[in-house]
């Protein structure tokens, strides 16, 4: 057999695999797996030059291991408790500084530091897992359980990571807690103000656990009422190809709202993309790392105002992916949305597929 050309097709592959003989069941398939035995497990790992620039701050790369992971642990719904490390770094890497940040950042998120294996390696190499658990009646949460007529809601801002990305690409860096642009970068006033902001929150992205756990104590209310349950995935391969996972799983299509799309971003998003000469449609649909949920609820629902979540559309039954822009010359009024991202069997390098260079 052929190596597979995408990620979704290796998972696809080992859904089928790993199936128990005679069912279709898997535990593989969604941000984070729910065991017989109740635990929520998922793993991630970093790394250097690949996930983050190289030469990155040790307490930097420790709270971006945890960030990313605790992302796939919202999108479930349940609670982080314990963490495993597997780390390979250079002879030269101050292991205290980064074992430091970590078990601070664990701490702040009521994770204990379990256990793990260290390893010497010519490059930066982390794969952290959580184990966490959920409440016995919280519902749960996947990628399978989107359902015509659904809201289509998004956590929060898009494309802004990405930005952060090419910033730091083209030079910028951290230096404690500071973030210096490129010198060849240069403005003032509110576009610096996103251009720093980009970059925090590309290296430090910020979990939406409490939106996750709000979305799974849904289940407390209607205990197996299937109609009032939504699904969940974790946006960090980009808006577009992370939709088509959720769509792919639940069987269903999507049609978003083009002028509400645009509104999910941070203030001065377009400058700052039109400084980096990046199209912002584009950065804004696959950029990518945006570490926010999308999730979908019954049209009669909406989560709390406190978690400033947007809603960017409506679940179809009829399958593919549509943006629906009124605003929009009539000849793209209506355009299909490309199943475009971060591909993990695939280099990616830099954003220039996503720039107008």
């Amino acid at each position: 057999m052929s190596a597979p050309k995408s990620e979704e097709g290796l998972v696809a592959w080992l859904r089928t695999l790993t199936a128990r003989r005679g069912s279709r069941t898997t535990l593989i398939g969604d941000d984070a797996a729910t065991l017989p035995s109740g635990a929520v497990v998922t793993v991630d790992q970093q790394i250097e030059g690949v996930h983050f620039p190289t030469g990155l701050a040790p307490a930097v790369v420790a709270r971006r291991l945890l960030a990313v992971n605790l992302s796939d642990m919202a999108a479930s719904g349940a609670r982080p408790r314990h963490a495993f490390l597997a780390l390979a770094a250079p002879p030269d890497f101050d292991h205290r500084a980064f074992f430091r940040a970590l078990v601070r950042a664990c701490d702040g998120f009521g994770v204990a530091l379990a256990g793990g294996d260290l390893a010497v390696a010519k490059e930066l190499h982390l794969s952290l897992t959580l184990i966490g658990e959920r409440r016995p009646t919280d519902a749960t949460l996947g990628r399978d359980r989107a359902r015509p007529g659904q809201r289509l809601w998004l956590g929060g801002t898009l494309g802004e990571s990405a930005l952060g990305c090419e910033l730091l690409r083209r030079g910028a860096h951290s230096r404690g807690s500071s973030v210096v642009l490129p010198s060849s970068f240069s403005v003032k006033g509110g576009l610096r103000t996103a251009a720093v902001r980009a970059v925090r929150r590309h290296l430090l992205p910020s979990p939406q656990l409490e939106l996750g756990r709000w979305l799974a104590g849904r289940g407390r209310r209607r205990v197996g009422a299937a109609s009032d349950s939504g699904a969940a995935i974790d946006v960090s391969d980009g808006l577009a190809k992370d939709l088509h996972r959720l769509c792919s799983a639940s069987g269903v299509g999507a049609q978003l709202d083009g002028a509400v799309l645009r509104s999910a971003t941070s203030s001065h998003f377009a400058e700052l993309a039109a400084r980096l000469r990046i199209d912002p449609d584009r950065v804004r649909e696959s950029g990518g790392e945006d570490y926010v949920l999308l999730f979908t609820l019954p049209k009669t629902t909406s989560p709390p105002r406190r978690f400033n979540a947007l809603a960017i559309g409506v679940i179809t039954r009829k399958p593919g992916v549509f943006i629906e822009d009124s605003e929009a010359a009539p000849a793209s009024r209506r355009r299909r949305l490309a199943n475009d991202g971060w591909d993990h069997l695939r280099e990616l390098g830099d954003l220039a597929g996503l720039s107008g260079r």
